[in-house]
C-alpha cells in the first residue's frame, strides 16, 4: 500500500483547517503510468461537455468522460451525464484505490487536458449526490500541471502543488465544504494530462 503523505489534515495545520488532503507523487509505478496513459487516450469515449457558467451554456475547456457503474449519472454546472462503461485498464485501479482508501467508488470523471490552454476552473466537488464528506481520488497522468486550492470564505492561504505523472491526490472529510479547487491555464508548453477523479454517488 502506498504511503499518503499529509498536506493538512483536519485541525492540524492552523493555516488550513477542515481540509483533508494527501498526496502519494509515485502512486502508480513510471511504467504503469505510462501504459496507462495511451490506454485510457485510445479507449475513453471523449467529448466535449457543454456546461452552464454564469447563465450561459458553453464549451468545457478540455475533453471529458463520465464514466461510472450503471444508475451513476451526475449533473453538474447545470448539465446532466448518463455513465459510459468502465474501460478494462480502469478497473484494477478502481480496486487498488477501494482497498487501499476503504471507500467504495461507482464513478470517475475522467477529463484529458491536450495542451496548456486546456483547464478547469475554481470549483467544489460538493453536489448532493456525493454526499456531505465527499472522498476524491485523483490520479495524474501525462504533463505535470499545477494544483490550486484555496478556501471558499475568506482570505486565507493558498495551497499549490504539482501533479506529477502517477501522482494520487486525495480529498476527503469537510475539505468540499470548506475549499474550492483548481487547474489554471498556462502558457508554458506543456503535453498532454489525464485526470481521473474516482468518486462515489450516492443518490
Amino acid at each position: 500500500m502506498a504511503v499518503l503523505f499529509p498536506i493538512s489534515t483536519n485541525g492540524a495545520d492552523p493555516g488550513r483547517p477542515d481540509a483533508e488532503l494527501w498526496y502519494a507523487a509515485d502512486w502508480l509505478a513510471a511504467r504503469e503510468a505510462d501504459a496507462l496513459l495511451p490506454a485510457l487516450r485510445d479507449s475513453v469515449q471523449w467529448e466535449t461537455h457543454r456546461i452552464r457558467l454564469f447563465g450561459h451554456e458553453v464549451d468545457s475547456p478540455r475533453l471529458s468522460c463520465w464514466i461510472g457503474d450503471e444508475g451513476t449519472a451526475y449533473a453538474y454546472s447545470g448539465a446532466r451525464f448518463e455513465p459510459k462503461p468502465w474501460p478494462s485498464a480502469l478497473v484494477p485501479v478502481r480496486q487498488r484505490l477501494e482497498q487501499e482508501l476503504q471507500a467504495g467508488f461507482n464513478s470517475v470523471l475522467a477529463n484529458r487536458y491536450r495542451t496548456g490552454a486546456d483547464s478547469m476552473g475554481w470549483h467544489s466537488d460538493d453536489e448532493a449526490a456525493l454526499g456531505p464528506q465527499p472522498v476524491i481520488a485523483s490520479l495524474s497522468l501525462g504533463a505535470t500541471r499545477r494544483f490550486l486550492v484555496k478556501p471558499r470564505q475568506g482570505a486565507g492561504e493558498r495551497l499549490a502543488l504539482d501533479l506529477v505523472h502517477g501522482s494520487l491526490l486525495v480529498m476527503r472529510g469537510a475539505t468540499q465544504q470548506h475549499y474550492r479547487h483548481a487547474l489554471p491555464r498556462t502558457a508554458r508548453p506543456v503535453g498532454e494530462r489525464i485526470n481521473l477523479t474516482f468518486r462515489r454517488i450516492i443518490g
